[in-house]
């Protein structure tokens, strides 16, 4: 346990931290050139240069926005980064990747650079694919610069189509005059699917109110032949989209595109419906409010 020391101004001097919360003769008393008498001594000049560097590295870091030249060539060297994943060409990411950087994929997937390497491969037949820089914001701190940006991908699969959004953070740092990439991280982004037609489906089934906690309900109804739910009485609507029977998708009005499956009873009837939302489940019941229940 530290020492708990106080001064006679009673002002406790337990670490370094708590000087800063001193007043300023108690916090002076404690600095290296000042004697116990309260004389001043002469200053060591290793002791100043050590207070200075530490008080500038502590100093908060403050971002520029990059120069149009400087994000152009962040998002040029990026464009190329996805263009060799297409076509498999491990020496575009030997020159542009550090030894030493950590990717992080859509997935969740950590990897070293030379993992990432090691198993570029062309496209096989029958698949094709190109990815786009789009939207790009670039940030510098010092010789580190960071690139925010969507990566607009379109892949054909034997002739099926299909498009995926991803929102990527790429992190460069200049090494003799030239950006290394050090760090990438990619997380999709949410889009509407494909809606699918379900036939035999009574939406009319699934109205009514849901809750998971007393005073935390959601609304179900059908309106101009789809339906929706809100989480609280005003609020926008969001659309459910139908997948399977008893399985729907959040659609317009939610940026998440969760899961909606709803649950029935040994006779039939629905009697709750779940969200999976990031891999869990919030469940509520249907709440009939004339039995209180």
């Amino acid at each position: 346990m530290r020492s708990q020391n106080r001064d006679p101004e009673g002002c406790r001097a337990d670490s370094t931290h708590d000087r800063w919360h001193m007043p300023g003769d108690a916090l002076w008393r404690t600095l290296p050139f000042h004697s116990q008498e309260g004389a001043m001594m002469r200053p060591c000049i290793p002791v100043l240069l050590v207070i200075a560097v530490s008080l500038y590295a502590i100093r908060p870091a403050h971002a520029e926005q990059a120069s149009p030249q400087l994000q152009d060539e962040l998002v040029s060297l990026t464009q190329q980064l996805m263009d060799a994943v297409g076509e498999g060409k491990s020496e575009v990411w030997k020159h542009i990747v550090a030894d030493d950087a950590l990717i992080v994929d859509e997935f969740g997937r950590r990897q070293t650079a030379k993992e990432i390497i090691a198993r570029l491969r062309p496209f096989p037949p029958g698949f094709s694919g190109s990815i786009e820089i789009r939207d790009p914001r670039a940030n510098v701190y010092g010789d580190t610069a960071v690139l925010v940006c969507e990566e607009y991908e379109r892949e054909s699969v034997f002739g099926q189509q299909f498009t995926v959004r991803y929102i990527a953070t790429n992190t460069f740092t200049r090494h003799a005059g030239a950006w290394k990439l050090v760090a990438m991280e990619d997380v999709t982004l949410p889009t509407a699917p494909p809606k699918l037609a379900v036939a035999g489906l009574d939406l009319a089934e699934y109205g009514g109110t849901y809750r998971y906690a007393p005073g935390r309900a959601w609304t179900f109804a059908v309106h101009d032949g789809a339906l929706s739910y809100m989480t609280h009485p005003g609020r926008p609507s969001i659309v459910a989209n139908p997948i399977a029977r008893d399985v729907f998708m959040e659609g317009e009005g939610s940026d998440e595109r969760n899961l909606l499956i709803f649950q029935r009873d040994a006779s039939g009837h629905v009697v709750a419906v779940i969200e999976r939302r990031k891999f869990n489940d919030l469940k509520l019941t249907r709440w009939d409010a004339s039995a209180g229940k």
